[in-house]
This record gives C-alpha cells, sequence and structure tokens, in this order.
C-alpha cells in the first residue's frame, strides 16, 4: 500500500473524552471506542505498518496526563501525538485559566522535544448546556490561550469551538458531558480535515428535531441530575474521580 500520510506511530494521550466514553463499544479495548480510535483506523488504511497506542484515562487533570502520560508516550517514539487536556480543570470552580493555560504549555514543549506532529484540542461551545454553560467564558480565554500555544510551538489544532454540529443534542451521550458515537464520528472527521487526510467518514445531516413540551423537558433535565449530576457533584466532594483503578486501554503497541 502506498502510504498516503507520513505517520506511522500514533499516541493519544489525554483524559475521558480521548478514552471515547460515551461512545460504547463491546468489541474495543476498555469497551469504548471514541473519536482516536476512529482516526487511528482511518490513518491505518493508508500506511503499510502503522501502530497505534491509547493512554487516555478518564477523569484526569491536566497534570496528572502530564505527570502519568507524557513520558509513557515520548516512551514509544511516535510521530503522531494528539492531546486533549485542561477540560476537567477548567470547568472545576475556581480554576485559572491562564494557570491552566502554562502547565499545558510546559506539557507541549515535552511532546513536541522529539519533533512529532501534536494535535491540541481547544474546547466546544457548551453555552447551550445547562450546567457547564456556566463556564463559556473560562472555556474561552483558554481557546485563545491554547491557540497562541498552538502557534508557538508549531502544533495543530483540532477546532473543537468551531464545530458547530455539536450544538445539537444528538452529539452528546445521555450523561451530557460526553460525546456520542455520532459526536465522536464528526470530531474524527474533524481531526483528519485538520491533518489533511483523506477520509469516508459520513457528515452528521440530521432531521430536524420535534418539539417537545415544557413539562417533557423538566423532566428530563430532573431525571439526569439525579441520575448523573448528583453523582458527578459526590464525587468532587470525595475526592474521587471516575478514572480511579482505570488504565489505559491501549497502553502500548
Amino acid at each position: 500500500m502506498e502510504q498516503q500520510h507520513p505517520w506511522s506511530r500514533y499516541v493519544a494521550i489525554g483524559d475521558s473524552f480521548t478514552e471515547g466514553i460515551g461512545d460504547p463499544e463491546p468489541q474495543s479495548p476498555g469497551g469504548h471506542r471514541g473519536w482516536a480510535d476512529r482516526v487511528a483506523e482511518v490513518l491505518a488504511e493508508q500506511a503499510d505498518d502503522f501502530a497505534y497506542a491509547n493512554l487516555a484515562i478518564r477523569g484526569r487533570l491536566l497534570q496528572q496526563i502530564s505527570d502519568e502520560q507524557v513520558d509513557a508516550a515520548l516512551a514509544l517514539k511516535p510521530d503522531l501525538i494528539t492531546v486533549s487536556a485542561g477540560g476537567n480543570d477548567i470547568i472545576r470552580p475556581g480554576t485559572d485559566p491562564d494557570d491552566v493555560s502554562q502547565r499545558f504549555e510546559t506539557m507541549v514543549e515535552r511532546l513536541r522535544s522529539d519533533g512529532a506532529t501534536v494535535v491540541m484540542f481547544n474546547g466546544p461551545d457548551i453555552g447551550m448546556t445547562p450546567v457547564l454553560g456556566r463556564v463559556r467564558g473560562k472555556v474561552a480565554i483558554y481557546n485563545e490561550n491554547l491557540r497562541a500555544i498552538a502557534q508557538r510551538h508549531d502544533c495543530v489544532v483540532a477546532d473543537m469551538w468551531a464545530l458547530r454540529e455539536l450544538a445539537d443534542p444528538r452529539m452528546w451521550a445521555p450523561d451530557r458531558l460526553h460525546f456520542s458515537p455520532a459526536g465522536h464520528t464528526t470530531i474524527a472527521a474533524m481531526v483528519l480535515d485538520a491533518l489533511a487526510v483523506e477520509h469516508g467518514l459520513e457528515p452528521f445531516r440530521p432531521d430536524p428535531l420535534p418539539p417537545r413540551a415544557w413539562r417533557e423537558a423538566r423532566a428530563e433535565d430532573i431525571g439526569w441530575a439525579r441520575e448523573y449530576l448528583v453523582p458527578w457533584v459526590l464525587r468532587r466532594i470525595r475526592h474521587q474521580s471516575s478514572g480511579d483503578n482505570i488504565t489505559p486501554k491501549r497502553p502500548g503497541f
């Protein structure tokens, strides 16, 4: 097979977003597929000898990703690295997007040290979501800082903020914190586009959503809060993480 892109060793690092939470697939390692697996599948189709590792673990904060995943990633000698980090920091009360950005830049300097192509993700526009919408301004500041970091270190930006399709509720999993299979597929296509890699991933062309009565929407919001929001808040109070005792789903090539 003729190589159609320059990469042969891809490592993904990050948190639940990169692990693929929201996109269940029993046949995939760890039981989740996600956008990174989809990107790797397309890249593998266009290379004779392609390797892929995914070190991401749900719930990880930026410093944990930097401390636990960067050295492990570099040890695999990748020529392509994707990194999404800081989202779990930004949504926490009292965090400073400038401080998170400075630590992100330190991590990027290490990731770029061996010359690998680094793809950085900014945050999506979450203004339409009931809880995360409150930190929309922090996300916007963080995104602008990330753009400057990408420019300084010659990184590729996977622009989640510009992906307006993510405003559709069908892009999100039932927990409203992670992306659905359709969302992960849409994001994978965006990443491949950012890398100028041809692909056949189908664009999201949804039918219009039917109107909902106020009472129905209210009942859904209450059910969501009981099933997903309250456990999330309780984990924060107890200093627990959804990633406790979880190991990377693809730790090596």
